[in-house]
């Protein structure tokens, strides 16, 4: 009777459990093509020809972004270390659950600013103006996204911006835009124009955010997110308007869940680190990992995303902002570290 491993393929297959079962793995490689056999050696040969350039798939390892180019994603290279901890199982690397624990406690300093003192646009967010237009910026940062590295993050967010009641969509032709944004230039002003139409249906934006009057922030934030799926606005700038809206107190919203799933990077990390692929078990896994780890569980959502990047984005904070040194105690002692 064939066994399946915790990723669904067979056991001897799986390169992590049948290294962790001690089970020899699988010696041939089969195709659906007559004469698809390959032995292992040849399959070695072929991995080391792609490494170095010859005879490489097109696809192989890369994947087309929102805009048409080409994503690297980086080979992940850290040694088994003997680190264990069932709250990442899929973590065997005592430095890649150093950096996920950082990560995660610089997240949650940010959701703390957010609340407390936001930094930047987001204080006109949380200002007593027009809730529409309030809404509106916090739409436009969520979409274009804080620049990495800037003086003023919102310099062109600042410059490109409209005011809600004229009607008038922001011209964004050479705008630059955030690691994380949503805005592909191919689409023109399309997410624009639907996100327009979105708010109008309803009546106004604050109608479309607040939904039904009896819905409790977690329920609200769920069917808000799903109704927001519009052409380009991607998962990652849905969450964080969201989010963005509910720390700054303009509606109440609060995250239930991640919204996991497809291939962005947030999806790939909490693969990764909770060592599960079915989205409703990452669901229950992820609220694990934030509830030992005494954080918000919309701290995971940049914190993964920093941490699967590999380099940390500050989404709005000084490019230099550190974690808090209670939260960051509160992870690393949650990830046994």
């Amino acid at each position: 009777m064939p066994t399946f491993c915790r990723h669904n393929h067979l056991i001897q297959n799986c390169s992590i459990c049948s290294r962790e079962q001690s089970i020899e793995p699988r010696p041939l490689v089969t195709s659906s093509t007559p004469g698809g056999e390959r032995s292992a050696g040849s399959t070695t040969r072929s991995v080391r020809e792609g490494r170095s350039g010859q005879g490489r798939p097109r696809s192989a390892g890369r994947s087309r972004g929102p805009g048409g180019g080409v994503t690297v994603r980086r080979l992940r290279t850290t040694v088994d270390d003997g680190y264990r901890c069932s709250l990442v199982p899929g973590l065997k690397s005592q430095l890649e659950a150093e950096g996920l624990a950082e990560e995660l406690a610089f997240s949650a300093t940010r959701l703390r600013r957010l609340g407390d003192d936001p930094p930047g646009l987001y204080q006109e967010v949380a200002s007593a103006g027009d809730i529409e237009e309030r809404t509106w910026l916090a739409f436009l940062i969520a979409y274009l996204g804080p620049l990495p590295d800037a003086e003023d993050p919102f310099r062109d967010i600042r410059s490109a911006r409209t005011a809600w009641a004229t009607g008038v969509l922001p011209g964004l032709d050479g705008v630059a835009t955030g690691p994380r944004t949503a805005h592909d230039p191919g689409r023109g002003s399309e997410t624009l124009r639907a996100y327009r139409g979105w708010a109008q249906r309803s009546g106004s934006q604050a109608s479309a955010y607040t939904g039904e009057p009896a819905w409790g922030s977690q329920r609200r934030f769920a069917r808000v997110f799903e109704r927001l799926a519009l052409p380009g606005l991607h998962r990652a700038a849905r969450f964080d308007l969201l989010l963005t809206l509910g720390q700054t107190g303009v509606y109440e919203l609060e995250a239930g869940s991640l919204g996991l799933g497809g291939t962005d990077e947030v999806t790939v990390a909490a693969k990764r680190a909770l060592g599960i692929g079915d989205s409703m078990l990452l669901e229950r896994r992820a609220a694990q990992l934030a509830g030992a780890c005494r954080v918000p569980l919309a701290a995971l959502d940049l914190g993964f995303y920093n941490w699967e990047r590999g380099k940390r984005y500050a989404a709005g904070l000084a490019p230099d902002a550190q974690p808090d040194q209670d939260l960051l105690g509160a992870t690393t002692g949650a990830l046994g570290l």
